[in-house]
């Protein structure tokens, strides 16, 4: 945890230099896991597992009104638990990445003579690569980083809305929803892993002017 901290604590003093504004986000990642074996066959026994995320990164306007592109660096976790009557067992993984998007301002509430809430909906790719992860069975671990289903290149695609509550002399509090699409892209073995999440995410937004 205190590695997580220090390397988002890097991230935001990089940033800064580059951005108009940079925000920190962090929420629960819901994910189901898509797992075939070498036969081709899905598991019916693979249920959605929860975890945790957290992004940090810069939003920039484009030229175009209302456009704004974003880049940062994100750190997720998809985990996923099954089993039977005779065995259980877990996958607890952890991906850092790299993403970049467009976000687009389509509709502008004016709360108070000074706030508004903006409302975007977001589109962007993410490219992560797995740092963690272990598979537990039956109270015995084993571990999944070398495992080519798991390791190498991840690709993920999202879509998503945020609502952002807009302070002008601090920057704004935000509340998202994104839906992601993610597969292994570099997985030349015979078992086949993609996963869909749902993300609930709180964010924190800092003007740099």
């Amino acid at each position: 945890m205190i590695k997580n901290y220090l390397l988002i604590t890097f991230l935001l003093a990089t940033t800064t230099i580059f951005s108009q504004e940079v925000y920190f986000t962090s929420g629960k990642n819901y994910t189901k896991y898509n797992y075939k074996d070498a036969n081709l066959q899905s598991s019916p026994n693979l249920q959605s597992g929860t975890g945790n995320f957290y992004e940090v990164g810069f939003v920039k306007p484009l030229a175009k009104k209302n456009m704004l592109y974003s880049f940062g660096f994100s750190l997720n976790d998809y985990n996923a638990i099954g089993g039977n009557s005779a065995n259980s067992y877990r996958w607890d993984t952890q991906y850092l990445g790299l993403h970049g998007g467009l976000l687009y301002n389509f509709y502008s509430f004016t709360a108070t003579s000074k706030n508004k809430i903006d409302f975007l909906f977001k589109t962007r790719l993410n490219v992560s690569s797995i740092i963690y992860g272990k598979q537990e069975i039956n109270g015995i671990y084993y571990d999944l980083i070398q495992e080519d289903e798991f390791s190498g290149i991840v690709l993920e695609s999202s879509i998503g809305l945020m609502a952002k509550y807009v302070i002008p002399s601090f920057g704004a509090l935000s509340l998202g929803y994104n839906f992601c699409q993610s597969i292994n892209i570099t997985n030349s073995s015979s078992e086949k892993i993609s996963f869909s999440t749902n993300q609930l995410q709180l964010g924190v937004h800092f003007n740099i002017n």
